[in-house]
């Protein structure tokens, strides 16, 4: 679902860049476009509250390259998982399980894991994210450092629904969503982004409340290496050559 959106949304930015004078949301998009053609870079992703929602409990560090793999670090209260994406394909390494692939370990260790798993499922680095963001903003304005505005409807609707485990057959229920987003940017480059969405959750017959705020640092811009575990890469090949 979320692949389908950022098709869309990189169409847009790609015609932004034809526009004559830059407007805020024309200077953003550019300024995507150019983070992804870097030949590589890291992030790391902070959520507050921490434990709002569903969303990793602590902070995730990332990194990808020309490869199209992802290297992830989820930190999950004393927890560290690492999971390495590639497409829809992906490894998670546990302590009590060693690397698995993304269904196993859904599988496995109850209702969290099945979470993570979905949300590992339709991870984006922050080019596709920061691309589908810029497709839901609205009346973007420089302030100070940054480029903020707020998120329609629809986007922060996807945002909250976003990495549930029912969200891929049957959209989950969510009311009075909102949300804003931010945008940093340092000579033409995405350097920094931010979105704050609250609404109301409704799964297994119970709404919960999502008020949080994700924060998004990408760094290490050309000077990052992917080093895929041979492990992980032979569950994500083996599991290509099935399909």
């Amino acid at each position: 679902m979320k692949r389908n959106i950022l098709f869309g949304t990189m169409v847009l930015l790609a015609g932004s860049l034809f526009a004559a004078d830059f407007n805020p949301m024309g200077e953003v998009r550019a300024a995507i476009v150019a983070l992804g053609g870097l030949p590589n870079y890291s992030w790391q992703v902070m959520v507050e509250p921490p434990n709002g929602g569903v969303r990793f409990n602590g902070p995730t560090d990332g990194k990808t390259d020309r490869s199209g793999y992802i290297c992830l670090t989820v930190t999950r209260d004393d927890t560290t998982i690492e999971a390495v994406l590639k497409g829809i394909k992906g490894a998670v390494n546990t302590p009590e399980n060693g690397w698995q692939s993304l269904a196993e370990f859904g599988q496995a260790g109850g209702g969290r894991n099945r979470f993570l798993a979905s949300q590992l499922e339709d991870y984006l680095p922050p080019m596709g994210q920061a691309a589908n963001l810029s497709g839901s903003a609205v009346e973007l304005k420089k302030d100070g450092d940054a480029y903020a505005g707020g998120l329609t409807e629809n986007g922060a609707k996807f945002l909250l629904a976003s990495g549930w485990p029912t969200t891929r057959d049957n959209a989950v229920p969510v009311t009075n969503p909102k949300g804003t987003v931010k945008f940093w940017i340092k000579d033409g480059l995405l350097l920094k982004y931010e979105y704050h969405v609250q609404g109301a959750v409704s799964f297994n017959g119970k709404d919960q409340n999502v008020d949080q705020t994700i924060t998004v640092v990408i760094k290490d811009v050309g000077t990052t290496k992917v080093e895929v575990p041979d492990e992980a890469k032979k569950i994500i090949e083996a599991k290509k050559k099935k399909n």
